[in-house]
């Protein structure tokens, strides 16, 4: 089972879309990632459980 999951994230300040990687070995969580494409922050709700992502909810941060 993969527990790291491939993601493509749009950010909530410029609207590009960029790849990341979810860690979902401990299941549901929270955290900040910066945008990629214009280095803002980013509010990530990550709604999941091993190996599968359900949701993935962004928002500025």
């Amino acid at each position: 089972m993969q527990l790291l999951v491939d993601v493509e994230i749009e950010c909530p300040y410029c609207f590009e879309a960029f790849p990341s990687v979810v860690d979902t070995s401990e299941g549901s969580y929270e955290t900040i990632e910066d945008c990629s494409v214009c280095c803002r922050p980013i509010a990530l709700t990550v709604d999941c459980e091993p190996g599968v992502v359900h949701r993935l909810d962004t928002a500025a941060g």
